[in-house]
Formats: structure tokens, sequence, C-alpha cells
């Protein structure tokens, strides 16, 4: 990978049947991602079955089901190369049932594609309560997500076709949801394309003639443009928290003949090198990184955002559960949570919440259940300052201060010591009932005998250490 070009990851969201594939398919065709045959293939059997339209979403979505049911459920990280950046794409949000894997997949996230749909109905549908754009925009701002793209996809199928009315309607509309989430539309780019057909997309469309472009204004400079492509080239890349400790969540762990215990993820903070002693939290288990693959290339250190695969010598992989947390067993070890405390913002719960709530907590790539243990304080979502102490209950519209404690193993940390792992959605009844941030976490870290086993627990404030 030449230094002279940036690394950027983008993640892609989107009510269902946005049109998220085909748009990030093509993208993927014109840069070179897939050669021509194989793309005629996809085009000869989607047409067999009646779905000519979806040979650029084929590209990414491969597996049967997802091709039958016309969605995608899950990509893995794909990359291709642009004259200005490497881009990876590294996840889509496709149902209500995959947010969770924007936790998953946003550490280091450099920017989101937001892809809604002008096409009659659609868009109203994604937009609507039971849609999935309301909700994507308010989860990217949770987990810190600064720069979006926003798509407006499918022009060549409003009435007229490419209407400047539709894009304007469509725009006008989803400014009031960015705003609310504290977006400022400003600095966004919107771009109104065709994913199947290329509008937009890399050259600028003759059907919209209309179309002024897109003007982005921000701290570094103003910048402006007007297809995909060049929207793209103007993400600025993170910050990489390269002097932080290591923290990598697990997203999979994989036995392979011949290697062995393989974990993968991706770095959120530090550095992983080969023959690296590390921890792997909440469990008190240590092992030897050996080799590091990213793309099946070898690599001689992992650095944040990087998505990799590594094999470890000392643990199976019967030990190891997504979820965990691998860490340098030298450097500041990542330490099972026995509660932490949150400041929370309830979004949409139908009813009220109480002490005992015990909803699913996503925080990376973790989801527990976890008690609301006590409700400390109701305070102003603005200014943070306390309303009334220790309420009996907190309801929409309601920002508190709360403790809980998880069923389960899990590793969290303060949102100040490490943002991409202090950050969380509460999850019940297949929505997002709440987000919130890490402010306190009481470690549970492990004693041992002169052995070395474990004998117990001691649990410890980190503000007291």
């Amino acid at each position: 990978m030449g230094k002279e070009k940036k690394y950027i990851n983008i993640i892609v969201m989107g009510h269902v049947d946005s049109g998220k594939s085909t748009v990030c398919g093509h993208l993927f065709w014109k840069f070179g991602g897939i050669d021509k045959r194989t793309i005629d293939r996809f085009d000869r059997e989607a047409a067999e079955v009646g779905k000519s339209l979806c040979k650029y979403s084929w590209i990414l979505d491969r597996i049967k089901v997802e091709r039958e049911r016309g969605i995608c459920i899950r990509i893995p990280p794909t990359r291709f190369e642009t004259n200005a950046h490497y881009i990876e794409i590294t996840d889509q949000l496709c149902d209500e049932n995959s947010i969770k894997n924007l936790f998953i997949g946003t550490s280091q996230v450099d920017c989101a594609l937001l892809i809604v749909s002008a096409s009659s109905g659609e868009f109203e549908a994604g937009i609507s309560r039971e849609g999935q754009t309301r909700e994507h925009i308010l989860l990217a701002s949770t987990v810190g997500i600064k720069q979006l793209i926003v798509i407006v996809n499918k022009m060549d199928t409003t009435n007229p076709s490419f209407s400047e009315v539709r894009f304007n309607e469509i725009k006008s509309d989803i400014s009031i949801y960015l705003k609310r989430s504290d977006y400022q539309p400003e600095t966004l780019a919107f771009v109104p394309l065709s994913g199947l057909h290329g509008d937009n997309m890399m050259e600028v469309s003759d059907h919209m003639p209309w179309y002024q472009g897109w003007s982005i204004e921000r701290q570094e400079g103003s910048v402006s443009g007007e297809t995909l492509i060049e929207a793209l080239g103007a993400i600025i890349p993170s910050q990489l928290p390269i002097e932080k400790p290591l923290r990598l969540p697990l997203q999979d762990i994989f036995q392979i003949d011949g290697v062995g215990t393989v974990p993968v993820g991706r770095i959120r903070s530090g550095i992983l090198k080969p023959n690296m002693v590390v921890n792997f939290a909440p469990l008190y288990l240590t092992a030897q990184a050996n080799s590091i693959e990213m793309y099946h290339e070898a690599m001689t250190e992992a650095l944040p955002g990087d998505n990799i695969g590594f094999s470890v010598q000392g643990v199976s992989v019967k030990e190891l559960q997504r979820g965990f947390v691998c860490s340098d067993a030298t450097n500041d070890p990542a330490q099972e949570a026995a509660s932490f405390t949150a400041q929370i913002i309830i979004l949409n719960h139908s009813g009220t919440i109480c002490q005992g709530y015990t909803p699913i907590i996503d925080c990376h790539s973790a989801h527990i259940r976890c008690t609301f243990a006590e409700l400390i304080s109701k305070t102003n979502r603005r200014s943070s300052k306390t309303i009334e102490d220790h309420p009996k209950f907190l309801e929409a519209g309601d920002c508190g201060l709360v403790k809980l404690i998880p069923t389960e193993p899990i590793c969290v940390e303060r949102f100040a010591d490490y943002p991409s792992l202090g950050r969380f959605a509460v999850r019940d009844m297949r929505r997002t009932v709440a987000v919130g941030v890490i402010k306190d976490v009481e470690k549970r870290t492990f004693l041992s005998d002169t052995m070395g086993n474990v004998i117990t627990y001691n649990i410890s404030n980190k503000d007291n250490e």
C-alpha cells in the first residue's frame, strides 16, 4: 500500500431497498474490484431468475438467502482504490436486526454513507417511525461519526425521472432529522444519483442539469463538487490513537488447520505486533500473538483502523468469544467491568425505565444484558446539570445518570479513555430505546496465588487506583 494515499473507512446505512448494495457494488465495479467476466456472469444469473436489475448488488450479496430475499444481511470488509484514497466499506446496516453491526463495524470509521431512496413511498417508509433512516442517523451520531454523505438514490425512478422537486423535498426532510442528531446539514454533501445507471457517481449526469453540486463548510476549509467520488475524495481521515494502549474487540474467532486459533477484529487503539503477549478480557486469558494478516497479506504491525486476523498461541478457539477485548498484557490490560456509570438519553421507550430494568447493551462488538441497578439522577440534556436526584423512573426524552451491572462478563471502558469502547446503545423490543456514554467503570481485577493461579476477584474503581 503506497504511503501517498490515505486509508479511509466508511460504513453504509439506509432503509431496506434504498439501494445500498447496488451503489456499493457499482462503485466496486467502476474501480476494478471485480473483472468483466464476473459481472457478466452476475448479469446472466440475475436475468435468469427475473432480477435483471440486481447485477451490481450481487457483487456484494453473495449468499443465496441474500439474493432470494433481495437484502444484504452483512458484507465482509470490501476495499477499492481511487485516485485519492484506499477506501474500505466496513459494513452495511440493512434492517432493524442488524443495528448492532454498527457497533461492531464503526471502529475508526471516517465517514458514513446514508443512502435514501427517491422512489415514491420508499423514502417515506424509511423516514417513518417504523423505518430505519432516523435511527441510523441517531446511531451514527451516537458512535461519533462526524462526517456524513447523504445519497439520494434511485433518481431515475421519480415522477418525472430525475425530479428536482423530489430531491429538494427529500433534502429538506432529511435535514430536520440531521439537526436533531447534532449534524449540521451545511457541513454535509447531498448527492442525487442512480446507483443502477451510474448517474452522478463518477461523472456529472446529463439527466440532472438543475443540480448545482454540493458544498461543505468546515473548519479545515470549504470544499465543493458534484459527484459521489468527489465527495468521497473530500473525506478527512481520522487521527489514529496510536499512542494509547492496545484495544481490539473481537468480531469472530476461527480455528485454521496448520495455523491454530485466529481471532479477527478491528484495532481501536494502540499497535499490535507479532510476538506480543496479549490479554483477552473479560476473562483473564493470556497468549502470544504470532502472525498478523490483513487481506491475506502479512503485516509487521497493525495500527488503529486495521481489520486484521492474527494467530495466537496459548488459548483455544473455544475459550474466546465475540465481544472479548484483546489488549497488551504489559500496558494497561483490559479488564472485566463489575459495573459502570453512564449518562443516557431515553429515545422512544413506550413506558418508563425503572430500577431493575434489564435490556440488551450493545457496546463495541459485545451484546450483553445489563441491569439498571440505580437511577442516580435526572439531568438536563444540554448542560448535564442535575434536575432530580434518585428519580423513580426515566421516560422518553429524559436524560439521566445511571449505574448498570452486567449479567454476564463484559469489558467496557470510560468514554474519556477509549471513546469507541465507551459508547453504547440500549436495545429492547427490537428497537433502540436509549443511547449513552460511559462515565466511570468499576473494574473486576483478578488476584492470583504464588503459582499464578487465579483465586479471586478484586473490585476497583479506576478513579481510585
